[in-house]
Parts: C-alpha cells; sequence; structure tokens
C-alpha cells in the first residue's frame, strides 16, 4: 500500500471515531430496552443516607437512559411489609427491592455481616473489601440459591448504641432491659440478658411510647432524630459498637436480572455505585448537624466507657464464633472480613492521623 492510500485510510478512520466519539458525549446513554421496575422500600424514603440514595439510584437511571430505565420505588408497607421484600422478590412477585439485609438473617445467617456487624469494618475498609476483596463475589454466592442478584446501593457509617432511659456503665446494665436491637448486637444483649425484640423502624416510636420496649437502637443521629426518638428518651449512647457501618442493598430478581441487555444491567451497577457513594456523603454531613441539635435540646450524648466496648468486643467474638461454628457461608465471610481488618489495621492506624486531632475547641 502506497503511503498516500496509508494516510487516507488513517484520517477516514480518524474522523469515523471522532464522529462516533463526538456522538457518545453529546448523546444520552441510551439503554436498548425499556425497564419499568416496581421497587418496595424497607424504610421511609426520606431517611437520609440509608434510602435517600433510592431517590438519586431512580433519578440518575431515568436522566442517563434518556427515561428507558425507570425505576419507582414504593414506602413501607405500600406493596410489601419491610421484613417480606426478599422473598417478593425471590418469586418474582416484584423485580426489585431496596432494603437492609439484614432483617433477613434468620433465614441466611451471613448477612449481618454484610448490614452491619458489632466491631466491624469502618465505611472505607468495607467498601475496599466489598468491591477489590471477596465481598461482592461472596454475597452473590449467597443470593444464588435465593433466585436474586444483589447491589450494594448504600453505605453509611457507625450508628449510635442507642436510647437508654440510665446511662450504660457496666454490662449488668444491659440484664433485664427489653429493647429493640438489630442485627448480631442483638444476640450479643441477649446473651448479656436483655430481651431483645425486632420491629420495623416505623413501629419504634409508638412502642417506646406504650413502653412496650425500655430502649432501643435504630440508626444514626440524624436518622433517629427524623423517628422523633428524642422526644421520648434523653439519654443517647454512643459509639455504634453493634453495626460499625449500615448498608442498603438493590435486590434484583435473577431471572429479570438475566433478561437485561449487557448496557442495562451496567448501568444499574454503576447506578447502585454512584448511589453509595451518594449515601455516605449525605449522611456524613447530617450527622454532626444533628448531634449540635441534640445538644441546644438536652439530649445527653453518652460515649461508652473503654472498659464496657471492650467486654462487649470479648462478648461479641463469642457470639461470632458460635455462629461461625454453625454456618458454613457465615464463617467464610467472617474469615475473609478479619483477615481483611488485620491488614487494613496497619495502614489504618499508621496512615491516618488518631481521632482526637480532629477535636478542635
Amino acid at each position: 500500500m502506497h503511503t498516500k492510500q496509508q494516510l487516507t485510510r488513517l484520517t477516514l478512520g480518524v474522523t469515523a471515531a471522532a464522529l462516533l466519539t463526538s456522538s457518545l458525549l453529546t448523546s444520552p446513554a441510551m439503554a436498548t430496552e425499556k425497564i419499568r421496575w416496581q421497587v418496595p422500600l424497607a424504610f421511609p424514603s426520606h431517611l437520609v443516607g440509608l434510602v435517600t440514595p433510592a431517590k438519586h439510584l431512580t433519578e440518575s437511571l431515568k436522566t442517563i437512559s434518556a427515561g428507558d430505565i425507570q425505576l419507582r420505588y414504593y414506602e413501607p408497607g405500600e406493596l410489601v411489609p419491610p421484613f417480606e421484600i426478599m422473598n417478593a422478590v425471590s418469586s418474582g412477585k416484584y423485580p426489585a427491592g431496596y432494603t437492609w439485609v439484614g432483617y433477613d438473617q434468620g433465614s441466611i445467617p451471613a448477612l449481618p455481616l454484610y448490614s452491619g456487624a458489632p466491631f466491624n469494618l469502618e465505611p472505607p475498609a468495607y467498601v475496599a473489601w466489598y468491591y477489590q476483596g471477596d465481598g461482592k463475589k461472596l454475597l452473590e454466592e449467597i443470593y444464588a440459591p435465593h433466585n436474586i442478584h444483589p447491589m450494594l446501593c448504600s453505605i453509611i457509617g457507625p450508628e449510635g448504641a442507642g436510647w437508654f432511659a440510665k446511662p450504660i456503665t457496666q454490662l449488668k446494665d444491659f440484664d433485664g432491659l427489653r429493647i429493640r436491637f438489630a442485627g448480631i448486637g442483638g444476640k450479643v444483649l441477649e446473651k448479656l440478658g436483655a430481651s431483645v425484640t425486632m420491629i420495623p423502624g416505623g413501629e419504634i416510636y409508638q412502642a417506646l411510647e406504650r413502653k412496650t420496649i425500655d430502649a432501643t437502637e435504630f440508626s444514626q443521629p440524624a436518622i433517629d432524630k427524623m423517628l422523633g426518638l428524642d422526644q421520648i428518651i434523653k439519654n443517647y449512647i454512643m459509639p455504634g459498637w453493634h453495626q460499625t457501618l449500615t448498608t442498603s442493598h438493590l435486590l434484583v430478581n435473577q431471572d429479570v436480572w438475566n433478561k437485561l441487555e449487557p448496557q442495562s444491567r451496567a448501568l444499574i451497577e454503576m447506578g447502585c455505585e454512584s448511589a453509595t457513594l451518594k449515601g455516605l456523603a449525605e449522611s456524613e454531613w447530617a450527622q454532626p448537624i444533628a448531634l449540635a441539635e441534640y445538644q441546644k435540646e438536652g439530649v445527653k450524648a453518652q460515649v461508652l466507657p473503654e472498659p464496657v466496648l471492650r467486654e462487649l468486643q470479648r462478648v461479641t467474638n463469642e457470639v461470632l464464633d458460635e455462629i461461625a461454628g454453625q454456618d458454613a457461608m457465615f464463617k467464610r465471610v467472617l474469615t475473609s472480613q478479619r483477615e481483611f481488618m488485620k491488614l487494613h489495621g496497619t495502614w489504618h492506624s499508621m496512615g491516618y492521623l488518631p481521632r482526637d486531632f480532629y477535636q478542635h475547641d
């Protein structure tokens, strides 16, 4: 081929590539199919960081797909009760659901390790383990027998340890309490003599008001404030030893997922990754504001003494090892998390400034 011909072909190729790039940059990312999903929520849609990422997800997908992908979410109970979302998605009753997967620990013991576990990974380390380590693939393996494709779709930081009528100064203060508590932390408190119950977030206020429970935990300071828990109890216990983070997941029926075009699946996956970042940002912005408001309103925020935290950690490890001895998948996930926590801990302790460097007068 002559040099002139080579240059001509090269020019044509560059021109075609430029035209294609220009088209992609000036046109929305079009999905190749129409997607219309009804998506039940486990919590009210206004709860910052916990559920507000679902709104970000739906709006982002609608915009980026030029309206081809539309997810319509429904408040808790409008389609199904919060505790029934996984089964509704698994059976195909609804194509997807947005939920806190810890609600299903009764049928899948490993799920609390994904939804928020005691003395576990903090958000930066968790997303590293989830996306770069074993987390994502293990979760997909967990849900495969249930005909579900799971996606991390929000993450927020630690919760408060709860609302108690009296300060907690020693482990025996938990003995005899009737308390709403979630996940593995609830099993820890049961071991310490508490009577633990699990009720949906929307029912906690009434349970405290009617005194059917003595104490409760639910979520972070800003979210607890939205539920009005501070109107009934003024003693707030921190830190959230029982949940060092909280996640929300988009669960999609596997048959529905398999039928989607690759481009649609990629857009939804990226939408959830974006929602995860959005949820963390919203949450970290809201919590210090809520704590400042609590202080003005006379709420007493107590930090648990370190000896109490160390004892809670000891009992937690006993509970974790007991569950690991009963469930092989729980053991696989826990072992993976513990190995990464040990590895990441060196970086965290040496690479980051100590926490008290951030406290200013």
